[in-house]
């Protein structure tokens, strides 16, 4: 029997505003636990709550990036539940009336098509607290909490892991982008909860969706759903459809891969929504709307130039947008001059396979794209051979500096001299003349095995392209 699987994604993005969403505390990470609380965060008696105008401009730039339409008129509601990172007892959020509805991007595949995945709303709102657990004890760090999040809500638009994995990327570069978070996942300013059901191929009735909670790593969420739709599958084919899958909350154990029970899931209604009181409805003018429209360079649109301007291949441009800080390192490649083929194959198959291999990342790569920009302008002026090349990226890689001190340390300057390389195929012809007797015969083969001698005789100094020509020359 044959499954289709439907997925709907929500993103809780932080943004990187300096203070918190209804307060002046700082936003922060990684420092002391509860050292940014006031009185509005912690709840106390009396505190009342002021939006962040900064935070409204970032919602507002993410839903014009979307083709959103972007609200002048939204309204908070306090959605209601107790657990112990929540110090109000009540989350600010927005149900009825958000900032953002109905926007979309495009995802993208390696083999040039995308799909369209519709983006049902982005609202904003509080963040949490965090609970850290410590053995037999718990406690709570109440810095997160007021962080001002934005949760973007997806259709239930994608059909496979690949799909949904692609869109979280498109997403994540998007809000890059637009510089309105870092989006770091590991420390949870970007995270998903995935909801997930299967159907029967060919139906078009939505059943029982389950939600994922939490996932932080492209790698994860993958995981997680593949997990989850495996169960769903054997439920329905065991008959057990009704018993086993019913509308809940799950957790990800990525140590035994594998999704369990958190709570049964909640709807609207069980969280009591009402406006918060103390709130008035946020009224947005036209000038600020205007100023939102006012985007940078987005994914898509640096893909489309990268293709246009440089020449590169869809899927070339497409690995080098991805990322922000990956775009950035190629453009300062590019102000080198240097061939765009070159600059795309030294980045994306040499510098990033060892970044990779050495689990670093561009932003921090320790061989810059000036360093990097000069090595191929060497191997394109001859200077060295692009074999000898992959010997100068590496000692750079290891040991940082310039490519022509790299060069000159190693001895890896090609020799172009014409005397230098005569002398080198006058010895090869003298040694293997039997062999230059069969080339001549009409075995053309045999050129190849002289041009290799002679590299061998220049202790692989020679140009190649030197030695191809001047020894054409010597044998006539």
């Amino acid at each position: 029997m044959e499954f289709e699987t439907i997925i709907g994604l929500e993103v809780h993005t932080q943004l990187n505003t300096k203070t918190k969403m209804f307060c002046s505390c700082a936003t922060s990470f990684g420092d002391e636990a509860n050292a940014h609380t006031c009185p509005t965060c912690l709840a106390l008696p009396g505190a009342l709550p002021a939006p962040n105008k900064e935070a409204f401009r970032k919602a507002a730039l993410f839903g014009e990036a979307i083709g959103a339409k972007v609200h002048k008129r939204s309204v908070f509601d306090r959605k209601n539940y107790f657990y112990p990172d929540l110090p109000k007892g009540y989350q600010i959020s927005q149900l009825p009336h958000p900032i953002v509805e109905t926007g979309s991007l495009m995802i993208d595949f390696d083999d040039g098509s995308q799909k369209k995945i519709g983006i049902t709303r982005a609202h904003l709102e509080e963040d949490a607290g965090k609970n850290i657990h410590d053995g037999a004890i718990s406690k709570v760090d109440l810095n997160r909490a007021g962080t001002p999040l934005l949760e973007i809500v997806s259709e239930p638009d994608m059909r496979n892991v690949d799909e949904a994995v692609r869109y979280l990327k498109k997403l994540h570069a998007i809000v890059r982008y637009l510089g309105i978070s870092d989006a770091n996942m590991q420390e949870g300013s970007f995270r998903c909860d995935a909801n997930v059901s299967i159907r029967p191929k060919g139906d078009l009735k939505l059943y029982t969706r389950v939600e994922i909670k939490n996932l932080n790593s492209f790698k994860f969420i993958a995981k997680a759903i593949e997990y989850e739709v495996e169960r769903q599958k054997e439920a329905w084919l065991d008959g057990l459809y009704d018993e086993k899958i019913y509308q809940e909350t799950r957790l990800y154990d990525s140590a035994k891969n594998e999704t369990r029970s958190m709570r049964g899931k909640e709807e609207s209604a069980d969280y009591r929504y009402f406006p918060d009181p103390d709130l008035l409805p946020v009224e947005l003018d036209d000038e600020f709307l205007a100023a939102a429209r006012d985007l940078p360079e987005l994914p898509d649109q640096k893909r489309d130039r990268y293709i246009k301007e440089w020449g590169l291949s869809a899927y070339d441009a497409l690995v080098l947008t991805a990322e922000i800080e990956l775009a950035r390192f190629f453009e300062e490649l590019m102000t080198a001059k240097i061939s765009p083929k070159n600059a795309v194959a030294w980045t994306t198959t040499e510098l990033l396979g060892r970044l990779n291999k050495a689990q670093k990342t561009i932003e921090n790569s320790p061989v810059p794209a000036r360093v990097l920009a000069s090595l191929i302008a060497r191997i394109e002026d001859s200077t060295i051979s692009a074999k000898a090349a992959k010997d100068v990226l590496d000692y750079i890689f290891e040991n940082g500096g310039e490519a022509d001190c790299a060069i000159d340390k190693l001895g890896l300057k090609q020799v172009s001299d014409d005397g230098a390389i005569l002398a080198a195929i006058d010895k090869v012809l003298a040694e293997n003349g039997a062999s230059v007797d069969r080339y001549k015969a009409g075995e053309a083969k045999l050129f190849g095995f002289l041009v290799g001698q002679a590299m061998k005789a220049s202790g692989g100094k020679a140009n190649p392209a030197k030695v191809n020509e001047l020894l054409k020359q010597r044998i006539g």
